[in-house]
């Protein structure tokens, strides 16, 4: 099962007492917040939860599954996301 942001919304909304409309606003702007540093290059540390950060992709020969043939793959940027080891910790036990 997935959790959208309509759901991490409620949840917080709940959790505060505002509405869901001011945080839905809050959420967006956030968000935007974290695209636009990682367009520019940045990493984002959220200590005790995790890093994103942008790599490179090298460009590399790939292989088509149904015919084989080989595809070259062009470089590339990922965004790439990294739990820290008390997040970690949390998912393995179970705590979440």
């Amino acid at each position: 099962m997935n959790t959208t942001k309509h759901d991490l919304v409620a949840a917080v909304a709940r959790g505060t007492g505002l509405t869901q409309s001011e945080i839905k606003i809050v959420v967006e702007e956030f968000l935007e917040a974290i695209a636009e540093e990682l367009e520019r290059g940045r990493t984002i540390e959220f200590r005790g939860f995790g890093t994103f950060s942008v790599k490179e992709r090298k460009a590399r020969p790939a292989r088509n599954p149904r015919t084989g043939e080989v595809v070259p793959l062009e470089r590339r940027m990922v965004t790439v996301f990294k739990c820290s080891g008390e997040l970690r910790e949390r998912i393995e036990n179970g705590e979440l």
